[in-house]
């Protein structure tokens, strides 16, 4: 007998594909906004619509990096890539569709410039695939009342 996957299992499988599409040279990242069991957005990392792609040369940062110049975590002011969690919210700002009280899938638990934005967007509850390396993102979503969750 087929058993079926959760929903939660469900979307962060989503979100592991939607990561196929980011560009970044350093990390894929995915991310699924989900209201009433329905998407109402996906993103993942890379450039802004219109700038060069980071595997086309767009990123200084992904270029530095990749020559040797900068190591992991260093100059990351330089980087021009949106995080996936900012594009699903900017994708569902761009269509209309509100994110008060949605869930977000992502496949790393958001930074904290990401926690400030879902914060903002009034999503309830995040569920992450890994942790992320800036754990105070998630601290500053559970002082802000957010369920966060890392799925298994």
């Amino acid at each position: 007998m087929n058993k079926r996957p959760s929903w939660d299992q469900y979307f962060m499988e989503l979100a592991e594909v939607v990561k196929h599409r980011a560009d970044c040279l350093r990390l894929h990242v995915g991310a699924v906004i989900v209201k009433d069991k329905r998407i109402i957005a996906t993103g993942y990392n890379g450039t802004p619509h219109g700038v060069q792609n980071c595997t086309e040369g767009g990123c200084e940062r992904c270029k530095r990096r990749d020559d040797g110049k900068i190591g992991p975590g260093e100059e990351k002011g330089a980087c021009l890539c949106l995080h996936a969690e900012q594009n699903a919210i900017i994708q569902s700002a761009y269509q209309g569709s509100t994110t008060k009280d949605a869930t977000l899938y992502s496949t790393y638990a958001p930074c904290t410039q990401c926690a400030k934005m879902i914060i903002n967007a009034g999503i309830v509850r995040v569920v992450c695939g890994r942790a992320h390396d800036d754990e105070y993102g998630t601290d500053l979503l559970r002082a802000a009342g957010i369920k966060v969750e890392l799925s298994s």
